[in-house]
């Protein structure tokens, strides 16, 4: 994929979020059994957009904060030592009973016993995100963005962050840049406004370069017929994953890159892992294997922070599936819902299956 139409880039990528915190028991236990909690700053884009910014290259988040809050605080601090820039407006709490962050309480599972994920978003200030707050042309036009990453979370999360998204799209393919999307389908975002989103969904859809989702996200953000019926386990699967996303490719011509994460649940710690990619017309696959898991939440933007790295290193289609499905596999290893990689090598490493020490 050609990343050169301009000579120089301030932001390798650029991504919209709403930042939150996520409230974690300790020990792998259940939050309604629980005293002692570790609290980590959070959301799906920061955590793809942080595959890059460990490796080195300049991640910018665009997002919105509420005045005065330590939340807040601990936010920007955290965003800082993950070596991302942020700019965005603060926001007036208005009061106990106004604006906050969101906040996700959630364990990791045991063994038999799968995770539970708690939302908490009343209020949340990253529903406020409003494209008057941000400066376009400067962005795109005079500081340059490589790629652009956009989720549906966020393109769903208000009626305000739906015209953010589009503004922000239409903007990044005006001035050259790649746009990722992931779809990120939540049925609670969609309710009351399937038409209004289904309109925004299939609009970023069709200026993509880059697309994910998996067949969920498919049939219902863009209403592509999903895959059908397998036999028993992933491998057998993996044909009707391909003719979903090949209904994909011809309802969207344009975008270059389709890609959808493969994962059967053994148990709470134990996942099979596999990835399926179509660039142009050619197909690459990562088989489904075994993975351990510390802590599964994080492991989709993973794949798609991995997948975007390797594109922004200009890799062949192949070499970003695997750094994909590795940096995904290697965020389950994490009690924070990231991957932190040290090097490309850790990241390799995990692609190989090599888990010996290295002195």
């Amino acid at each position: 994929m050609d990343l050169t139409l301009r000579e120089s880039y301030k932001y390798a990528l650029v991504v919209p979020t709403s930042m939150g915190v996520r409230i974690t028991p300790e020990n792998g236990q259940p939050v309604h059994s629980s005293r002692r909690y570790t609290m980590q700053a959070t959301s799906a884009e920061s955590n793809v957009a942080s595959v890059s910014s460990f490796l080195g290259l300049p991640v910018h988040i665009l997002t919105t904060f509420v005045k005065g809050s330590p939340i807040a605080a601990f936010i920007q601090g955290d965003l800082l030592s993950r070596r991302m820039t942020y700019e965005g407006p603060e926001v007036p709490q208005g009061g106990p009973w106004g604006y906050r962050h969101q906040f996700n309480i959630a364990d990791s599972g045991y063994g038999a016993r799968g995770p539970r994920v708690h939302n908490d978003r009343a209020g949340e200030v990253g529903r406020t995100l409003n494209v008057k707050d941000f400066d376009l042309e400067r962005l795109f036009g005079k500081d340059g963005v490589r790629v652009l990453h956009l989720s549906g979370l966020i393109a769903a999360l208000s009626p305000e962050t739906s015209v953010f998204c589009l503004a922000l799209a239409r903007a990044a393919k005006k001035h050259g840049t790649r746009i990722a999307f992931d779809l990120n389908y939540r049925a609670t975002f969609w309710e009351g406004r399937k038409a209004e989103l289904s309109a925004v969904f299939a609009e970023i859809a069709s200026i993509a370069d880059i697309l994910v989702g998996n067949e969920e996200d498919f049939q219902l953000c863009l209403g592509v017929k999903g895959p059908e019926a397998g036999g028993k386990g992933l491998a057998s699967s993996i044909d009707s994953f391909k003719e979903m996303i090949a209904r994909v490719k011809a309802a969207y011509p344009d975008v270059s890159m389709f890609a959808t994460t493969l994962r059967e649940v053994e148990s709470a710690n134990r996942h099979l892992w596999g990835a399926i990619l179509l660039a142009g017309d050619d197909w690459y696959v990562a088989e489904p294997r075994g993975i351990g898991v510390l802590d599964r939440i994080g492991g989709g933007d993973g794949f798609v922070g991995g997948l975007l790295y390797g594109v922004l290193k200009g890799w062949a289609p192949e070499k970003c599936l695997q750094f994909g499905w590795a940096s995904g596999a290697l965020a389950t290893t994490f009690l924070e819902d990231y991957a932190i990689p040290v090097d490309e090598d850790m990241v390799w490493s995990v692609w190989k299956g090599n888990a010996r020490v290295k002195r």
